[in-house]
């Protein structure tokens, strides 16, 4: 057993007798001491395998500067040849022995060491020290241990023989051919532990990306599934990536669903509820969407006016229903059970629940089939179109309509009944009228026009003349009272012969001179409409505010009847949108304003009428819980039925943008609160 304690000093570069076995041309060398002495023995070269075994100085001095890892207490991390793992060089100490030119030289350290060596562990050393020899300078092998999710919990990591120049993509192919498993592999990539970040550059040597043998890798993939909790309360299950950062996660889940302006969203993890025992909601109802596919297109291509995935079968076309149509008013019990704010600082605890959008969902924490939401973060939003944004506009409308009845954003009592009156007059059309795509007013005049054609050019006899009156838009004319308030003037309705063509109103002093230049005419486009209605007394008003240079200008028009109040009142709304009374939602419009008069009209009828109608309106289900304390159904009821009255004209599109905007308008939106330290 020989006992070796070296004791290395600080050493002077001087002039020394040349080794026998010379170094190589150019070869950088490194001075080494032997014990106890302070001039240098002679040089080392570690290419020159000559130097080292034959040298029994040289030798001694290269198995110490081997050793260094192991008696300074460095951590080991290159293997030698024979299974001897203790006795390894780190990547630190090795690139610090490395040259510009890929050169090795040993290294001189200030420090004191002693070890017992066996000849049959000098062996080993000189073998090793060969071996590196041999290599002229490359790295050696060693062995990574990786995690392959794909095996199982239990099974133990994969083992392969990697050196630190070997690339990722090059550990990943050792990988699957070490598994053997034949399936596709496209989708994994391997997840650093220790530093929790992904191994995304497959072009990366380990050395840059500066992985040991002590490195805990797993190789996973990179997309898994999710529960998704949405703005309207229903639940999906789908695939979301967890190597990409949140913004780009939202930007694939938004493309799957078809929600235009991603960058409006983000994840936000769920407010722990307390369970209760008697539970009975534990199984709720979750829309699977897992077997959708990944796609990159921007905008995917449409059938039938949803995207293509939506539309390979029935389960999946009511995945979408339940993503673009409105969903009925919650019960009572569900809004009590939900999770309310009482303070500025639990609003503040809950805006801190956002994940960041800059990092991956696997370095926030989040597993697989984990739960979050998916809100709308940042409150502007741009280029709203109902015609292509059939989910986007639903679901920010389920947001606000929450954001309401938990009282996120204060309200008065007059804005809290038109929300209750918006959201059931939103509920009556959409079960009443199916949720489709609204076409373009041009569109529209096309198809009418086509249609009378093809009508028309049916029938026999028909001369020119007439077949080119019926192709015009039609007209209404009757007499009508018209009003201009002014100022400390009494309401004077004074009668005119009206005519109703395109989008404008012409009045005359009788019919007899309709044919001559009209008295005013008033163009409709862009003016707004509102009822003035009242069934009992027979009240048939048309307010219209017509937008002029000095301001707007208020003109009241008065029918006879509610024949004549739903034709001009179908006419004037179409017009205020730019659409002519040839529009194929003409007949649809009045059959909404009689089903409106009709509904007044057994409200208004007797105390019984009143209890049913109550009945048919939850108003608990429409106004905050704050006001179910405050007053009773019964007062609640004909408040909400006085808004109605204003907004029951108005399509299922119109009654979602006016609910949003009214929500825009109130002081505190848009506001969060953040906790600042």
């Amino acid at each position: 057993m020989a006992v070796i304690t070296p004791v290395w000093r600080a050493c002077t570069r001087t002039a020394v007798p040349t080794p026998r076995a010379a170094p190589r041309a150019n070869l950088p060398s490194q001075p080494l001491l032997s014990p106890g002495k302070e001039e240098p023995l002679g040089w080392l070269d570690l290419r020159s395998a000559a130097a080292v075994v034959e040298n029994e100085s040289l030798r001694t001095a290269a198995l110490i500067w081997l050793c260094t890892g192991l008696v300074t207490g460095f951590p080991l991390s290159w293997g030698l040849p024979g299974g001897n793992k203790c006795l390894n060089l780190t990547p630190a100490l090795w690139k610090s022995a490395r040259t510009r030119d890929g050169a090795l030289r040993g290294r001189a350290l200030m420090c004191e060491t002693r070890a017992d060596i066996s000849s049959a562990m000098f062996g080993k050393l000189t073998r090793g020290i060969y071996h590196l020899v041999e290599l002229g300078g490359s790295m050696a092998a060693w062995d990574l241990s990786v995690t392959v999710e794909d095996l199982g919990s239990d099974a133990p990591p994969v083992t392969i023989s990697v050196a630190s120049d070997l690339h990722v993509g090059g550990v990943i192919v050792k990988l699957v051919e070490k598994t053997q498993i034949k399936r596709d592999w496209s989708d994994h990539a391997l997840w650093w532990e220790q530093k929790q970040r992904w191994l995304l550059r497959t072009a990366w040597t380990l050395e840059k990306y500066g992985i040991h043998a002590d490195a805990r890798l797993l190789f996973m993939p990179q997309h898994k599934p999710l529960k998704l909790g949405l703005p309207n309360g229903k639940t999906v299950w789908l695939r979301a990536c967890f190597s990409n950062p949140v913004f780009q996660t939202v930007m694939g889940i938004c493309r799957m669903l078809n929600i235009r302006r991603p960058e409006e969203l983000s994840l936000l993890r769920p407010v722990e509820e307390k369970k209760k025992k008697k539970d009975k909601d534990l199984a709720e109802e979750i829309y699977d969407l897992t077997e959708v596919p990944l796609s990159s297109v921007s905008r995917p291509c449409l059938y039938n006016g949803m995207p293509a995935h939506f539309a390979d079968s029935e389960q999946m076309e009511a995945v979408y229903k339940m993503l673009s149509v409105t969903q009925p008013p919650p019960a009572p019990e569900v809004i009590a059970k939900q999770y309310r704010p009482a303070s500025v600082v639990d609003k503040a605890h809950i805006n801190g629940r956002w994940l960041d959008s800059s990092r991956c969902l696997k370095q926030q924490g989040i597993q697989e089939n984990d739960r979050l939401w998916l809100r709308f973060k940042y409150y502007a939003f741009y280029d709203m179109d109902p015609k292509y944004d059939a989910v986007r506009l639903t679901q920010l409308y389920e947001q606000a309509r929450w954001a309401i009845l938990l009282e996120d954003v204060d309200c008065t009592e007059e804005e809290m009944m038109l929300f209750g009156a918006l959201q059931y007059h939103i509920n009556k059309v959409s079960l009443s009228e199916p949720q489709m795509l609204s076409s373009s007013a041009a569109l529209d005049d096309l198809e009418s026009a086509l249609q009378s054609l093809e009508v028309k050019m049916e029938g026999d006899g028909n001369s020119a003349s007439d077949l080119l009156e019926n192709m015009t838009a039609p007209e209404l004319n009757d007499y009508l009272k018209i009003f201009r308030p002014k100022r400390l003037t009494l309401k004077g309705y004074k009668q005119y012969w009206f005519k109703f063509q395109d989008t404008s109103i012409s009045y005359f002093k009788s019919k007899e001179e309709s044919i001559g230049e009209p008295i005013q005419q008033i163009n409709l486009k862009g003016c707004e409409v509102a009822p003035d209605v009242n069934v009992a007394a027979q009240k048939f008003l048309i307010r219209l505010l017509i937008p002029a240079p000095e301001g707007m200008n208020e003109v009241y028009l008065r029918c006879e009847n509610e024949q004549q109040y739903a034709q001009w009142m179908a006419g004037c709304r179409l017009a205020s949108k730019g659409k002519s009374l040839a529009d194929s939602s003409f007949q649809s419009e009045i059959q909404s304003i009689r089903s409106f008069l009709a509904m007044q009209k057994t409200s208004s009828g007797s105390s019984n009428n009143a209890a049913a109608s109550d009945e048919s309106i939850n108003t608990h289900s429409l106004v905050s819980p704050r006001y179910h304390k405050k007053y009773k159904p019964k007062q609640l009821t004909p408040r909400i039925l006085d808004a109605y009255q204003n907004i029951a004209q108005l399509s299922l599109t119109d009654a979602l943008m006016r609910f949003l905007q009214i929500w825009q308008a109130l002081p505190d939106f848009g506001h969060s609160y953040v906790v600042v330290r």
